[in-house]
C-alpha cells in the first residue's frame, strides 16, 4: 500500500471511529483509560525492548544526550504514563456539559453544549510518552486521534499503539479511535495535512521548524506555538527577595522548556539594588548573562546583548537582561519581542499589576509568580496536550475542555418564526 493510501485510509477509519467515541459514556471512556494504563504497565518489558531499538539507532545516528534522554522509556516513564491516564480518568468529562442557558422572549430555551472536535491529528518529535498522553486526553474528550511521532521513536510508538488498541478492543471500542502512523516517510506528514475532509484539527508539538512546516502546508486548522520567549519584569518597589527567587526559578529550574524566562526586564530605579545580587546568583548557577549597555555598567561581566538576543528562545542557561525606564517600556518590549506565551511582573503596586494583566497580550500573565507555572497540571487543568499561542480556538495550556467545542441546543414548544 502506498503512503498516500495508508494515510487516507487511516483518516477515513478515524472519522468513522470518532462517531463511536463521541457518543461513548463517561464510564466507558474511563474504563478504556484504566485498561490502557494497566496494559502499558503489563507490557512494559516489550515496550522497553522496542524502545531500546530506537535508542540504538539514535546513538548510531549521533543524536545528542538531551534527545536520547527525551526518547528513553524508563521504568519511571512507564509509571508516569500509567498515572497520567488514571488522572485523566478521574477528571470531569467536558462532553455534554451545558455552559450557559437563556430564555428568549418567544420562550425558546437556548443553551450551549460541549461536544468533541472529531478527529485530531498530532505531529510530534522524540518523546514517545506523548503517544500515551495525547491518546488519553483525546479519548476522554470524545475524539479520535491520529498520532505521527518522529521517525526516531517509531518502534516505541508502535509498541505503545499496540497496547492502546488492545485495551480498546478488549472493551468493545474501535481500535481506530487511536492510531499511530506506521511509516517514517516525511511524505506522510504532508499527506496527513491534506486530509481536510476527515481531520478537524492538527496539533504540532516540537521545535519551531516543525511547527512552521505544519502551518505552511496544512489545509486543516492548526493550534500552535512557535516558541516561548518569556519575560519577567521586576517593577519599581518590588520585593527584591521575592523578585530574585522568581527570576531564578523562571530561568534555572528547567532552562530547556518553553515556559522558562528568556529575558529579564528591570525597572531603572531598582536596577542598582537588584542586579548585583541577582547577577551573582545567576553566575553561581552557570547562567550566561547578555545585557544592554545600562545592565553592563552594573554587571560588567555580562556579555553585550545584540539585537538578535531579544527575540531569542535560548532553551539553555543563557539570559538576556534589559533595564527599562518604566512598565510601559517593558510592555512594549514584550509586545515587540515576545511570543504570546508567558509574561510575569514582580510588583507591590496593585494598580500597576492590574494594568499589566489588562495590557499584556500573552496566553498566561502572572503577578508575583514564576513563568514556570504556565502548565496545564500546575494551573489545575489536570493534564494538557500542549500550549497554544494562537487565539482560535484556544489560548494557553490546552486541557480536556480545549479539546472540545460547543454547539447551540434550542428547546421549543412549537414556536415558528414570524
Amino acid at each position: 500500500m502506498t503512503v498516500r493510501k495508508t494515510i487516507t485510509e487511516m483518516a477515513k477509519s478515524a472519522r468513522e471511529a470518532s462517531m463511536d467515541i463521541a457518543s461513548c459514556s463517561t464510564k466507558k471512556k474511563n474504563e478504556a483509560l484504566l485498561r490502557i494504563a494497566s496494559g502499558v504497565e503489563k507490557e512494559a518489558s516489550f515496550i522497553q525492548e522496542e524502545n531500546e531499538k530506537d535508542l540504538e539507532n539514535a546513538r548510531a545516528a549521533g543524536l545528542s544526550a538531551a534527545m536520547i534522554d527525551r526518547l528513553t522509556i524508563s521504568d519511571a516513564t512507564i509509571k508516569s504514563m500509567a498515572e497520567g491516564l488514571r488522572e485523566v480518568a478521574a477528571l470531569d468529562d467536558p462532553v455534554g456539559a451545558m455552559s450557559r442557558t437563556w430564555i428568549r422572549p418567544n420562550r425558546l430555551q437556548v443553551s450551549r453544549m460541549r461536544i468533541p472536535l472529531g478527529v485530531i491529528g498530532i505531529i510530534y518529535e522524540s518523546r514517545p510518552n506523548v503517544t500515551v498522553d495525547a491518546a488519553g486526553l483525546c479519548l476522554k474528550a470524545g475524539n479520535a486521534v491520529i498520532l505521527r511521532g518522529g521517525s526516531e521513536a517509531l518502534h516505541s510508538n508502535r509498541a505503545l499503539s499496540r497496547s492502546i488498541q488492545r485495551a480498546l478492543k478488549a472493551i468493545g471500542l474501535k481500535e481506530e479511535i487511536v492510531q499511530v502512523v506506521p511509516v517514517t516517510d516525511r511524505e506522510a506528514v504532508t499527506i496527513l495535512l491534506d486530509q481536510e475532509e476527515t481531520i478537524d484539527l492538527i496539533i504540532p508539538r516540537g521545535g519551531e521548524g516543525l511547527i512552521r512546516f505544519v502551518v505552511e502546508h496544512s489545509k486543516i486548522p492548526v493550534l500552535k506555538h512557535y516558541k516561548g520567549v518569556c519575560h519577567v519584569f521586576v517593577d519599581e518597589g518590588a520585593d527584591l527577595d521575592m523578585a530574585e527567587n522568581i527570576c531564578f526559578n523562571s530561568k534555572v529550574q528547567r532552562p530547556g522548556v518553553c515556559n522558562a524566562m528568556e529575558t529579564m526586564l528591570v525597572h531603572k530605579n531598582i536596577a542598582e539594588d537588584f542586579l548585583p545580587e541577582m547577577g551573582k546568583r545567576f553566575k553561581e548557577a552557570g547562567v550566561e548573562l547578555r545585557g544592554c549597555g545600562k545592565t553592563r555598567r552594573i554587571l560588567p561581566d555580562a556579555k553585550g546583548a545584540v539585537d538578535a538576543d531579544w527575540p531569542e528562545e535560548y532553551l539553555d542557561l543563557i539570559l538576556a537582561v534589559k533595564i527599562v525606564d518604566d512598565m510601559d517600556q517593558a510592555i512594549r518590549h514584550m509586545a515587540e519581542f515576545g511570543s504570546k506565551h508567558t509574561e510575569a511582573i514582580v510588583t507591590q503596586d496593585y494598580g500597576r499589576s492590574r494594568k499589566f494583566l489588562r495590557e499584556v497580550d500573552s496566553s498566561v500573565v502572572l503577578v508575583n509568580a514564576s513563568t514556570r507555572f504556565n502548565d496545564g497540571g500546575q494551573l489545575g487543568l489536570g493534564a494538557e496536550i500542549g500550549i497554544s499561542t494562537s487565539k482560535l480556538h484556544a489560548f494557553g495550556p490546552m486541557g480536556l475542555e480545549e479539546l472540545t467545542t460547543t454547539k447551540f441546543v434550542v428547546l421549543g414548544e412549537g414556536q415558528i418564526r414570524e
